[in-house]
């Protein structure tokens, strides 16, 4: 198993940036990472992923271009860095480890098994 911790969420204007952490409690080179987010009355949708080596990540299209992930496994940390933020980026944001069909790429949040508590993303106009 393998715990996770999110931090370094805040309160930003809209274009501003952030970068999020995601710290697991033991070493996690073998896990592949995604992040994902949750706003106020919607489903957990999936942001972010990256494979155990870093040499693959994927993004939804709606942060495409504006959000990169990245991680340092001798750290044992993943991050999020965000850019030019807009308001509907508002969200809890959740770093999560695959746990089920890991060797492709994946957002189906079910094959995840291992979650932070969130970090909070608010985004003012």
């Amino acid at each position: 198993q393998v715990q996770l911790a999110e931090s370094g969420g805040g309160l930003v204007q809209a274009g501003g940036s952030l970068r999020i952490s995601c710290a697991a409690s033991r070493p996690f080179h073998n896990y592949v990472m995604g992040w994902f987010r949750q706003a106020p009355g919607k489903e957990r949708e999936f942001v972010a992923y990256i494979d155990a080596l870093q040499r693959e990540t994927v993004y939804a299209d709606s942060v495409k271009g504006r959000f990169t992930i990245s991680r340092d496994n001798s750290k044992d940390t993943l991050y999020l860095q965000m850019d030019s933020l807009k308001p509907e980026d508002t969200a809890l944001y959740f770093c999560a480890a695959c746990v089920k069909d890991c060797m492709e790429f994946t957002g189906d949040l079910t094959h995840y098994g291992y979650w932070g508590q969130g970090t909070q993303v608010t985004v003012s106009t």
